[in-house]
């Protein structure tokens, strides 16, 4: 277990140490008062509507033995009887946060296994799957949820403590991030599940997303790669680049890890599993293609990092998806709710339509709200679903959101029965509507961006 000191610390962040001892342990680090352990280092982060550096009393009252703060002007008073505890005034906490982290990755040395994630759709279920397996072989720390930008991440790497690898997933809505979060998490296998459309309003183009994932790279002494080799933009990054050691995976394209003979259940999926010409038979515990896609990604990390066929199996096989990614619940009027509402782009609303659509329930129902950060692309690319929802049977769309509506136009257009299209401008309205026309068999799937909170409907409903 590799702890940092008061000094370290300081000597990292530039910050000045206003009581305290130099020697001192910082152990775990926190930054809510509400949850703080005793022995915990308090960090204070200024956010729009609050500044938690000024809760620094609240913190030592809560047991901390240090805390990390900026702009805090301190009495004679306030300081005396802090007996055995810390204080580290810092210029910015957010660069203190970033600067810590740096300095503790770079105490397991650059050979520690870092797997770092990005794509437009698909990082946290590729997360948890690739952690799983990487698990059967090494003891693995892995981002929780999606805590995967400058605060997150950091905070992520400080909870390495006797690990041998790392599952480190990277967020962006626009350039430079990534590039900032690799620098942090070095990692040492990339990987870019895909290129879509999501933050295409930030970015302009496709072409742009791609670059900006491609920064994950900036942090890597050797550029290795795993890629979707189907997705079109990453298919021809493989294809044309020679400066970076590409592994890829895929079923359609020719590639090193593919997938045969692939049977889609409701609730799994089975394939054999081509891993260079040697194959094996998986069961995925999740349906839906795009989990299949995540299966092969998860197999080719773990063949880079030495893991046997077995390891490679069992890991896919047992693997846990983080709550509101298809989280299935069946109710007790045979009703199955599916809620995979914590984000939305076009191209995992297209993946649980076509998930949805290959149910063998009695209605299909889709509650679909509006897709964030599309900027000028937001009624196309709502249209596209709509046209998504004709394509897949959908049998009742109900939509809510200010964009979401060019869902419901288009489906129509599109010739879906305008009595089967339903839109509600206050979202709340959808759980009673629900309640009062569902039928036994109906399947129900939630899809929204985050900010919509359709997941509170879905899981209003899943306690029935």
């Amino acid at each position: 277990m590799k702890k940092m000191k008061i000094k370290e610390i300081i000597d990292v962040t530039k910050g000045t140490l206003i009581k305290g001892n130099i020697n001192s342990e910082c152990r775990e680090f926190c930054k809510d008062t509400r949850i703080i352990n005793p022995g915990d280092t308090y960090i204070g982060i200024k956010g729009e509507n609050f500044d938690g550096n000024l809760l620094w009393k609240q913190a030592f009252e809560k047991g901390a033995s240090t805390v990390i703060i900026q702009g805090v002007d301190f009495t004679k008073e306030e300081l005396s009887g802090l007996e055995d505890r810390n204080i580290i005034e810092v210029e910015d906490t957010i660069k203190a946060i970033s600067d810590i982290a740096k300095y503790k990755r770079s105490l397991y040395g650059e050979n520690f296994p870092v797997v770092g994630i990005t794509g437009s759709v698909g990082k946290t279920s590729t997360k948890d799957i690739i952690a799983n397996v990487v698990s059967q072989k090494y003891e693995t720390l892995k981002t929780q949820g999606n805590n995967n930008n400058n605060i997150g991440l950091p905070f992520t790497i400080f909870r390495l403590e006797n690990h041998q690898s790392a599952v480190i997933e990277m967020g962006m809505n626009h350039f430079g991030e990534i590039s900032e979060l690799t620098q942090i998490a070095k990692p040492t296998i990339s990987v870019i599940t895909n290129i879509g459309t999501s933050h295409i309003g930030n970015l302009g183009s496709r072409e742009n997303i791609l670059k900006a994932k491609l920064e994950i790279l900036d942090g890597m002494e050797k550029k290795l790669l795993v890629v979707n080799n189907d997705n079109d933009l990453l298919h021809d990054l493989s294809l044309k680049s020679k400066d970076i050691k590409i592994y890829t995976y895929g079923i359609e394209n020719k590639s090193e890890v593919m997938a045969e003979d692939i049977v889609l259940n409701e609730n799994n999926s089975e394939f054999v599993c081509n891993l260079k010409g040697e194959r094996f038979k998986v069961l995925v515990p999740v349906g839906g293609i795009h989990f299949v896609y995540n299966a092969l990604c998860a197999a080719t990390v773990g063949n880079i990092l030495g893991l046997s066929i077995e390891q490679i199996k069992r890991g896919i096989e047992t693997f846990e998806l983080t709550k509101k990614r298809m989280d299935i619940t069946e109710l007790k009027n045979g009703v199955t709710i599916i809620n995979d509402s914590y984000n939305a782009s076009f191209e995992s609303m297209q993946a649980s339509l076509k998930y949805l659509s290959a149910l063998k329930n009695n209605r299909k129902i889709a509650v679909l709200g509006d897709m964030f950060e599309l900027g000028e692309y937001s009624k196309e690319l709502h249209e596209k679903v709509g046209k998504e929802v004709t394509e897949n049977d959908i049998d009742i769309l109900i939509c809510s959101g200010e964009n979401a509506k060019y869902i419901a136009e288009e489906a129509e257009k599109n010739g879906m029965d305008s009595c089967n299209i339903f839109y509600f401008e206050d979202k709340r309205k959808i759980d009673t509507f629900i309640k009062e026309n569902w039928k036994d068999g109906d399947a129900i799937l939630f899809k929204a961006s985050n900010g919509m909170r359709f997941f509170e409907i879905a899981e209003s409903l899943a306690k029935n």
